[in-house]
């Protein structure tokens, strides 16, 4: 099939990555030129290391028009960090079509900002978008054209605006990833899916001694304590609470089974943990005031994790907290400058016009 995919991080060349190595038409976008222009030179090939060794393959295009690489796309792959997506979905919005899905994985709620990016452009076109609870890979690029893919998933609970539309969307994102998806409802379903925002927050911020002090630290092998791990499990609990709440049913994967060597399969599957802190890749630098896993994961995550529990009248006193610390670290008020309904342009609806509008999408 053909697919674009946009960005130029991790996720992104993990993604282009293989998805040409499955034999799929991938067209990669990047805003950065003078990279596109590099990578051409090079020969617009990605190399892949994976358990099975390393592999060159082709990408059919590296571009900077967003226009020439999402043309024909029967699938728009954006897996940018969250605070990139207001950029890319107003880039994105005039060029879609009739037909074209836009996954999100994950997204923090994104797949609202891409929706309604192309309704203020004017654009009517049928078209789905989808998001995921976390990254498909476990991931980090060696170099500038070379992705080393620790874990592909195992399973991704899907969830779709207008969730009338999921029949199709899940089909598309299923070509793309064979016996993976699960769908999982609508998209704040799929929102409230994301583990990054449950996994992060307590890393960093009850590692941040550690961080501030070693120039690389490993967050998920020496950072993964037992005392750390209870708060992880009692902050995931509010997520549940909320899903309950709005009526979401179970499988809610539940952080736990990330960590647990039997039982129900997480989305990356067993033994992914330990797969992942023998890599080594996640070793690294952290500047907590400017990393993703504070500026995406914490702000914009438990931001709109609190705004939504504020809905559904449920309590999260550790999300709260977390996004408290978190701001005083970085000097803001996370819950003004994060990611709300209301910074949405969702926050005059109550709960059941927002599920109408899940259902059925804008009119």
């Amino acid at each position: 099939m053909k697919i674009a995919v946009l960005g130029g991080g991790n996720g992104s060349f993990a993604a282009a990555g293989d998805f040409a190595l499955q034999g799929h038409v991938v067209r990669l976008w990047r805003r950065d030129t003078a990279e596109v222009a590099a990578h051409r030179a090079a020969g617009s090939c990605i190399i892949v290391k994976d358990a099975n060794g390393q592999h060159n393959v082709q990408l059919a295009l590296v571009t900077s028009d967003i226009a020439e690489a999402v043309i024909d796309a029967e699938l728009i792959l954006c897996p940018a960090p969250a605070f990139a997506q207001h950029d890319i979905a107003a880039r994105l919005a005039p060029h879609l079509a009739d037909g074209q899905v836009v996954f999100l994985p994950p997204a923090t709620f994104g797949s609202m900002i891409f929706a309604t990016a192309a309704r203020n452009a004017g654009n009517r076109a049928a078209v789905s978008f989808a998001e995921t609870g976390t990254l498909p890979w476990l991931t980090r690029k060696h170099g500038p054209f070379e992705v080393a893919i620790t874990i592909r998933a195992k399973r991704l609970p899907v969830g779709v605006f207008p969730l009338a539309t999921a029949g199709h969307a899940i089909a598309v994102i299923g070509r793309a990833f064979p016996g993976v998806i699960e769908p999982c409802g609508d998209a704040l379903s799929a929102a409230l899916m994301n583990a990054g925002p449950i996994i992060h927050p307590p890393l960093i911020i009850m590692n941040a001694g550690p961080i501030e002090h070693f120039e690389r630290w490993d967050i998920h092998k020496e950072g993964t304590q037992k005392a750390i791990r209870r708060v992880t499990d009692a902050l995931d609990a509010e997520r549940i609470a909320v899903r309950e709440d709005f009526g979401y049913s179970s499988p809610h994967f539940p952080l736990a089974h990330h960590y647990a060597s039997e039982g129900e399969q997480w989305m990356y599957g067993r033994g992914s943990h330990d797969r992942l802190t023998d890599s080594g890749d996640w070793r690294e630098r952290i500047v907590l005031a400017e990393h993703r896993y504070m500026r995406e994961d914490l702000r914009l995550g438990l931001s709109l994790l609190i705004s939504v529990a504020e809905l559904a009248g449920v309590a999260t006193p550790l999300a709260k907290s977390f996004l408290a610390i978190g701001g005083t670290i970085c000097g803001e008020d996370f819950m003004k400058s994060g990611r709300t309904l209301a910074r949405l342009g969702l926050g005059g609806l109550g709960r059941d016009e927002l599920q109408t509008l899940l259902c059925k999408g804008f009119r």
